[in-house]
């Protein structure tokens, strides 16, 4: 038995939407992407909602862990000026 090869969908999506605009159902997407009918619709879907959150000026959040405030330029300063403190 062999394993299909991973291809992430994204890879993909300008072929997704352009089959969508022609009208195809998401059974022949599948099918001519050599993916399987659900893959299709959960794509759909988080594009829909994607883009309806754009339309309305939602943008989206980035994801993981936030950035650290301080940039290491100004720790550098900061540092600095601490020890010129400590010295007088």
């Amino acid at each position: 038995m062999s394993r299909q090869k991973y291809t992430h969908i994204q890879v993909k999506e300008e072929e997704i939407l352009a089959l969508r605009e022609a009208g195809a159902t998401r059974q022949e997407i599948a099918n001519q992407l050599g993916l399987s009918k659900v893959q299709i619709k959960n794509w759909i879907n988080r594009y829909n909602r994607k883009q309806a959150k754009l339309e309305a000026g939602i943008f989206p959040k980035p994801k993981g862990r936030p950035r650290k405030v301080a940039e290491p330029g100004d720790i550098i300063a900061e540092q600095a000026y601490e020890i010129q403190r400590l010295k007088m």
